[in-house]
């Protein structure tokens, strides 16, 4: 078998990364699994070190070196300057990872961010393949403790001029969000992640909670916790609607923890019908995503898809 019938990728988090490769059958024929610890505390040239370390376990198991290689980061590649920003671990901004990765493993990297490679292995193994096999444009949301998104064209997924295509975490929402990190205020990601939800209920209710302990408020009918989550439906739609305005994407999959409250794809799905520029109609599929966790390192592999 020939190296291109091997999808071989690496999903880097803070805390480990995993590595993947897959045959010809997809999810049905993985020939390697594995992780090591990032130790991004470590810095920049630790987390070369940790990557080089795993790509040799794969090599070991499969007894060969492909030509090319697909990593799913937390962060972006900007396509200008070849430099990584965005990144939670802090010590790969600015750092130029694809060229130093290329010169020390002598493969050609394929570099894209989380949120691109959970839509796209949504888009090529999960919940699109199986339900939405004709779809040709896939928005991938991921609603978390952040919020990201991205962006799959034909099965590949598209960066942009600046490696910013999807990032619908940051446009403005509303201004009781507050200031972000990124340096704007009132943005998505300020009104629909898991924390800035925690934080809008504490407001009102004068009391921390987990969204998790918010949201078993919410069924038993506590008028603080209703309106946080009244909250999140209405926003979410007004959010999702640019998405579906300005891309009329075929199919839309929610992940991340946010994503599992069923309200979302109920009061949240009419929030967006409500809000869309479609004259109250919206046809557009929002699905819930299939792969868990597996999505990223999945992603990261269909990178290198032929």
């Amino acid at each position: 078998m020939n190296d291109q019938k091997h999808l071989w990728g690496i999903d880097l988090g803070g805390t480990k990364a995993e590595g993947v490769v897959l045959g010809p059958k997809g999810v049905n024929d993985i020939l390697f699994r594995d992780r090591v610890p990032t130790g991004a505390e470590n810095g920049y040239q630790h987390i070369l070190g940790q990557i080089k370390t795993l790509v040799g376990l794969m090599e070991k198991k499969m007894g060969y070196r492909p030509a090319k290689l697909g990593i799913g980061t937390p962060g972006t590649l900007d396509p200008k300057l070849g430099t990584m920003k965005g990144c939670n671990s802090e010590c790969m901004n600015f750092m130029p990872m694809k060229d130093d990765l290329e010169k020390l493993l002598g493969m050609e990297i394929a570099i894209a961010n989380d949120a691109n490679c959970f839509a796209l292995a949504e888009t090529c193994l999960g919940v699109v393949a199986q339900k939405f096999p004709h779809a040709r444009v896939v928005f991938g949301v991921i609603m978390g403790t952040g919020v990201g998104g991205g962006l799959v064209v034909d099965g590949r997924a598209i960066g942009g001029l600046q490696g910013i295509a999807g990032e619908w975490g940051h446009n403005f929402l509303d201004d009781s969000g507050g200031p972000c990190y990124c340096g704007k205020s009132g943005c998505v990601e300020k009104v629909l992640a898991g924390p800035s939800l925690e934080k809008f209920y504490a407001s009102i209710a004068g009391d921390r909670k987990s969204l998790k302990e918010i949201y078993s408020l919410f069924n038993a009918g506590d008028a603080k916790a209703v309106e946080t989550m009244q909250r999140l439906t209405h926003y979410f739609g007004k959010a999702l609607s640019v998405i579906v305005n300005i891309i009329d994407p075929d199919v839309i999959v929610i992940g991340g923890g946010v994503g599992n409250i069923p309200e979302i794809y109920t009061d949240g799905v009419e929030s967006v019908r409500k809000f869309a520029f479609n004259n109250g109609v919206l046809d557009t599929p929002i699905v819930k995503p299939m792969l868990g966790d597996s999505a990223g390192v999945f992603g990261a592999a269909y990178l290198v898809a032929p």
